[in-house]
């Protein structure tokens, strides 16, 4: 199965999708549907999310083996390290690799909420880093992908910190990076550019989120990782009458997002779904009428 880092490597403007698994057995046949209608568009790979504190580990399994085998569709499995031992951690890789999974999204994870001041065990993991160079030291022929934060890391408010710490995961092993979602490109501009100037070469990948009602864009606002509204797309959601009109807003605004991302050569474009069609399709409806 092709690797990330080879699909990254071989052109630019990549534009992939991401899923996560469904808690309720009844959500799947909704899902497999959205997956059908997702197809058409040939994303070069997709990725399904990890619960906090491995909470769908077996759910992210199933979905991941169902995708790639009856899509032939490279899956990139996220893969949290909060609460997870190096054992439990190298029995899960495991997992994956038999089930032929060999793209792998390294991620840290959220502490348990009851827990504030949480301290990882003394066999396991405290940050990204220390997951990126396990993996990279006992699966070595793994593609390791990494998160990036455009608006900031919620947890590190020096921004120069930030970059350090994210050179560290990429000089442990990381094969590329893809951010956070964000919602004015000059966030992942600069981004990218500070992460040059650390020597940071990897391929980054921008993540984007087409907005698609009210209730949606609070949501974003109250993530810990950010997701600012710049007021020119503020201003059309606010005065929307309708999700229907803040949909159409979202949609044109990710499009023209991908329209510069794609002319300044971005390596790549990771949609997060949220498991739905309608408004990455719509996406990509407005690219093919400017193409």
């Amino acid at each position: 199965m092709k690797k990330v880092s080879d699909i990254l490597a071989a052109r630019s403007g990549n534009l992939s999708l991401e899923f996560f698994p469904p808690k309720d057995k009844a959500d799947w046949d909704g899902l497999l549907a959205t997956l059908a209608e997702l197809a058409p568009l040939s994303p070069p790979y997709v990725s399904v999310t990890y619960g906090a504190g491995g909470s769908s580990r077996d759910r992210t399994l199933e979905l991941a083996r169902r995708i790639q085998q009856e899509t032939n569709i490279p899956v990139v499995a996220h893969l949290t390290c909060v609460g997870s031992s190096r054992d439990e951690m190298r029995s899960i890789v495991e997992e994956f690799l038999e089930a032929g999974i060999v793209n792998i999204l390294a991620l840290r994870g959220d502490p348990p909420k009851n827990e504030p001041d949480w301290i990882p065990a003394s066999d396991g993991f405290a940050y990204a880093a220390q997951l990126v160079a396990f993996l990279r030291d006992f699966f070595p022929g793994l593609c390791i992908g990494v998160a990036g934060f455009p608006e900031g890391h919620p947890s590190t408010p020096n921004r120069l910190l930030e970059i350090d710490y994210l050179k560290e995961k990429v000089e442990a092993g990381a094969d590329y990076i893809v951010t956070q979602l964000f919602f004015d490109n000059r966030d992942f501009f600069d981004f990218e550019a500070r992460c040059r100037l650390a020597g940071i070469a990897v391929p980054i990948v921008a993540g984007l989120l087409p907005l698609t009602s009210k209730s949606g864009m609070v949501r974003m606002a109250e993530l810990a990782a950010g997701a600012r509204v710049p007021a020119p797309l503020l201003g059309p959601v606010l005065g929307a009458a309708d999700d229907l009109q803040v949909a159409a807003h979202g949609t044109e605004w990710t499009a023209a997002q991908c329209r510069e991302l794609l002319a300044r050569g971005v390596a790549g474009i990771h949609f997060y779904t949220l498991n739905s069609s309608a408004a990455v399709l719509e996406v990509f409806g407005h690219l093919r009428q400017n193409s």
